[in-house]
């Protein structure tokens, strides 16, 4: 059974505006699913279509073969969810947050207590599970909303913008356990973010969305095959400027493809960066520096990350 599917969803707000649009979308069980866009492309309100927060205005969409419009509450019961500014209770410790939204979820006092405590180890807040919440920092409040989103361990855990507030050590941590949530007990997680290089660290497929609409979704293999722009090929090397330039292959005006600057450290060397289609251009273009005497200090080849990706579909719809 599919974990998401999504079939021509749209959702259009009574002002008038269109915060999703005709949205087609079907994630498998145990994915690290990456919805990526800037804020205000439509990642929270698909979130809370998904589960039955917000009626969809077209199409219909499923969450492991429940429909959240139809019945909210199932989808609620295998669902977690963790939105960026998490409602809990100030007056109440951490551990006595999670203990009463374990009540919530129909989970005994004993047991609650018990995958609170050690859901609090996990995300390092033992030492203030005594503390109440007003005393959290924000950092704190976010590990703490993980926890509770995770209390009735659910088959899929929706996140948005986990990582925020966090200092890198923790932020470390909860990538770990986001990885091990999907790798060793098979949950999907869906991770709403705007950060692109830190989804292309942690996630396994992509869907990346803009005003509403899907651009395009995959792994990041298959969204490279997508753009035209190919991999970029950077080499420095001492050999002349027009030298360098001709390694590249020439476009329709005759002129290199590539770029060439000299460094500010070593005057005499330069940095050329070329777009090449494939490694295989590799050798041939640095047996050509090397026979026309040129030394070579650095190789390297970068392929499009996400951000290039993104922003390659991004003009192209503008």
């Amino acid at each position: 059974m599919d974990a998401v599917v999504m079939n021509h969803l749209s959702k259009k707000y009574s002002g008038g505006k269109t915060a999703v649009e005709d949205m087609s979308l079907t994630l498998k069980p145990g994915e690290i699913f990456g919805f990526l866009g800037p804020n205000g492309a439509g990642k929270t309100t698909t979130v809370k279509v998904l589960n039955g927060m917000l009626q969809p205005s077209e199409g219909d969409c499923l969450v492991f073969g429940e429909s959240p419009s139809k019945n909210p509450e199932m989808v609620h019961a295998i669902s977690g969810v963790m939105t960026e500014h998490a409602q809990m209770y100030n007056n109440l410790t951490g551990l006595q947050n999670l203990i009463f939204y374990g009540a919530v979820f129909g989970i005994g006092e004993a047991e609650s207590r018990k995958r609170a405590q050690e859901l609090l180890h996990q995300l390092e807040l033992s030492d203030a599970a005594g503390q109440k919440l007003s005393a959290y920092s924000t950092g704190m409040r976010q590990r703490l909303s993980i926890a509770r989103a995770l209390m009735h361990r659910p088959k899929i855990l929706f996140l948005d913008e986990p990582t925020s507030g966090l200092d890198p050590e923790s932020a470390y941590n909860v990538n770990q356990m986001i990885q091990n949530l999907a790798g060793d007990k098979g949950m999907t997680i869906f991770l709403c973010t705007h950060q692109l290089r830190y989804a292309q660290e942690i996630c396994t497929r992509y869907g990346l969305i803009d005003e509403g609409r899907l651009l395009t979704e995959g792994t990041l293999e298959e969204l490279r095959a997508g753009v035209s722009s190919g991999m970029k090929l950077r080499i420095r090397t001492d050999c002349q400027p027009d030298c360098a330039a001709g390694y590249a292959d020439t476009g329709q005006n005759g002129k290199s493809r590539g770029n060439v600057s000299e460094t500010k450290e070593r005057p005499g060397v330069y940095d050329i960066e070329l777009p090449i289609e494939s490694e295989d251009e590799i050798p041939r273009i640095v047996s050509r520096i090397a026979a026309s005497g040129g030394n070579i200090y650095h190789v390297s080849a970068k392929r499009p990350s996400l951000e290039d990706i993104y922003f390659s579909l991004t003009a192209e719809r503008r």
